[in-house]
């Protein structure tokens, strides 16, 4: 299950990060500069945010399996038009409908898991299937920087489209419903409304959700810029500045197995407090290094390892305490995360894109700005005035 559900998570993610080292080579084969380029990226995150507002309501109405049927079958036709885009404004459009597609992937896998189990079986289980969805900014890249040498920019979406199709077939074969019908008699738009109005309600609920969506927005900001910086500014070849990108991956999804042993010691809400903290520090420490003039690649690459290892213990926690509370509309509270979240982070791209310059400043700026908010966020939610959430299923 973990490794069908990190899969289907992945599609969206691999077709973000296998496109990544092309994002240079696009912009000089349609004449378009970094901010435009930039845009067909951010568009994506957007649409991924939004389209997860639909996916989850939708699939606490009809079950998991048919929105994500659908959602992947749109994500396949708009890669296609991706790969025989002319120019950059139609990139960008069919970007903002390929990331329609892969929202129902990123909402519908975190409801199957609440479906599934509460508490640190949650957190075990969501660790296993972060260590699907992290292989893809180690993998995909790679592939991406493979793809491209052997037939450009428009490989990639060929590719992404193939491995649509492939989640399609897995899905058919190994997916079981886990929203059964009984489940869905009080599912309904009116009910899906009422639920998000009840988490919009919920601070502690929104605190999560910001949490995590501020640790991520750091990652966005690295997403958006480190291909311009690695690659034009410090002269990586695309293959070692995946190399590169695959390192903090690394580092990630392995602190991010760690969950569900450290979450049953230490409690959930103490690895949070913990991995926000650390990764806070680190940040910081990067931000000073280049404020003071430092510009070392192996710096870096070095502390944002080490944040990215901290992450790893933050951003699974967060998602499983948040949903932990609102197991009867998991689909909902899944996708206002999902779309919260998502859309945060397109907003961090685009406010450190209007500073991009190609140099590291900006993006460490961005990066430090997303992990200091999470920091503040977490003393408020989680600064020991609230207890750990009951494990009751």
């Amino acid at each position: 299950m973990a490794l069908l559900l990190g899969l289907l998570s992945a599609i969206g993610p691999f077709a973000i990060d296998m496109y990544l080292p092309a994002l240079p080579e696009i912009g000089q084969s349609l004449g378009a500069g970094i901010g435009a380029v930039q845009m067909s990226l951010t568009a994506f995150f957007l649409s991924l945010g939004a389209g997860q507002l639909l996916y989850g309501p939708v699939s606490d109405m009809v079950g998991r399996k048919p929105p994500l049927y659908f959602g992947l079958v749109l994500f396949a036709l708009a890669s296609v038009g991706c790969a025989l885009a002319t120019d950059v404004q139609t990139l960008i459009a069919l970007r903002f409908v390929q990331g329609l597609g892969a929202a129902a992937g990123m909402a519908i896998p975190r409801a199957v898991v609440r479906d599934l189990h509460t508490g640190t079986d949650a957190a075990r289980l969501m660790s296993l299937l972060m260590l699907v969805f992290s292989i893809s900014p180690i993998l995909a890249p790679l592939a991406g920087s493979g793809v491209i040498a052997l037939a450009g920019w428009r490989g990639v979406f060929w590719a992404v489209t193939l491995a649509a199709i492939a989640g399609l077939v897995m899905m058919f074969a190994s997916l079981q419903e886990t929203r059964l019908p009984a489940q869905r008699v009080d599912s309904g738009l009116r009910s899906a409304l009422a639920g998000y109005w009840l988490l919009l309600r919920d601070g502690h609920y929104l605190g999560l959700v910001f949490i995590g969506a501020f640790a991520m927005a750091g990652f966005f900001t690295y997403l958006a810029n480190s291909s311009f910086v690695l690659i034009d500014h410090y002269g990586l070849s695309p293959t070692m500045y995946s190399v590169a990108f695959g390192v903090n991956a690394a580092a990630f999804f392995a602190a991010a197995q760690l969950t569900g042993t450290l979450g049953e010691r230490y409690g959930l809400v103490r690895l949070v407090q913990f991995g926000v903290l650390a990764s806070g520090v680190v940040m910081l420490a990067m931000l000073a290094y280049y404020a003071m003039g430092g510009d070392r690649l192996a710096v870096l690459i070095v502390l944002y390892f080490i944040a990215s290892g901290f992450m790893g213990l933050v951003i699974p926690t967060t998602g499983v305490l948040a949903l932990e509370q609102h197991g009867a509309i998991a689909g909902t509270a899944s996708a206002l995360m999902g779309t919260l979240q998502m859309l945060t982070g397109a907003l961090m791209m685009a406010l450190v894109g209007l500073f991009t310059d190609g140099r590291p400043l900006p993006m460490v700026v961005g990066m430090a700005a997303g992990a200091l908010v999470a920091l503040v966020l977490t003393w408020f939610t989680l600064g020991g005035r609230r207890a750990e959430p009951s494990l009751a299923r």
